[in-house]
């Protein structure tokens, strides 16, 4: 049997901090979201509806006080080393993108200084955030059968479930269809040493790494994708190439950040998008809580 999400993450403690992380309950992990490390501060767990922080006696507590177990700054570099494989000069990219993806689909964000070159990267580390990847195969069923075949775009504010329901309808239509999942930031399929960490689909493409607008570019011009999925619109480059693809036939279904209709015309990329007349539906989520429930559905 693999590891899990946690033990893969735990691996890359040093031996104290990874004895007492190993020993908090395992009912107190089930709902588990980010551990995260700062210098001189704590390590502390972070769920949808609490924060809890580590004691030095291995006890979690939900306030912060002078039993908490504090993170010295040669804690958080024996991390960093340990996620470098004790090559740092190997990981450049990561340390100058400030995240690593690892075993499990678990992101791992890093912060602090970076240095004053032309490529900067960071080399002073002051805090890193462990983030675990949730996959909830089925969450997206209700989504998937009701608008199958339309342009979509998912919308949610912060921590509403659009990268866990993305992801699933991600699944879902690369079992049936040629997809092509545009994941710029690796965090949809979680992508370790070219093995998608996460199901997303048996006649799924991946191009990570890479700008959202480019990488749609270059899967229309060598994937033949009859469907691309792409997470967080963020510009009108990728307005524009969304709507190119649409032109060429290929069905998009999208993400961007936004609560209400009113909150997203705000946005010139999501503007651009509607004027197209290419966007079929806008599904507003409940949120995390509820992932894969509806709130509204705009027809546009």
């Amino acid at each position: 049997m693999g590891s899990t999400s946690f033990e893969s993450i735990t691996a890359y403690f040093p031996e104290k901090l990874r004895k007492l992380i190993l020993g908090i309950p395992a009912t107190l992990l089930e709902d588990l979201t980010e551990i995260r490390l700062r210098t001189a501060g704590p390590v502390y767990l972070v769920y949808s509806d609490r924060i809890l922080y580590l004691c030095i006696s291995g006890r979690l507590s939900s306030v912060y006080n002078e039993s908490a177990y504090i993170v010295g700054a040669s804690v958080i570099r024996d991390i960093v080393d340990r996620l470098c494989h004790f090559s740092v000069h190997s990981c450049t990219k990561q340390l100058s993108e400030g995240f690593f993806v690892i075993e499990n689909g678990v992101r791992v964000g890093l912060s602090g200084a970076y240095s004053s070159s032309i490529n900067p990267i960071l080399t002073e580390f002051t805090s890193l955030n462990f983030r675990l990847s949730r996959s909830v195969d089925g969450c997206a069923e209700e989504i998937f059968s009701s608008y199958y075949d339309n342009n979509i775009m998912i919308c949610g504010g912060v921590n509403s479930g659009k990268t866990t329901i993305l992801r699933d309808i991600c699944r879902l239509c690369g079992n049936l269809r040629k997809t092509a999942l545009i994941d710029e930031r690796n965090e949809i399929s979680c992508l370790c040493k070219g093995v998608p960490q996460r199901s997303i689909g048996v006649m799924t493409d991946v191009i990570s790494n890479i700008s959202r607008s480019e990488g749609i570019v270059s899967a229309i011009r060598t994937l033949s994708p009859e469907v691309i999925v792409c997470d967080e619109i963020a510009s009108v480059d990728d307005s524009e190439a969304i709507i190119s693809g649409i032109g060429c036939g290929v069905k998009f279904i999208v993400t961007a950040h936004g609560n209400c209709f009113t909150e997203l015309m705000k946005r010139k990329e999501i503007i651009k998008l509607k004027e197209s007349g290419l966007m079929d539906i806008i599904i507003f989520l409940k949120g995390a809580s509820a992932p894969g429930k509806i709130r509204e559905v705009v027809r546009l």
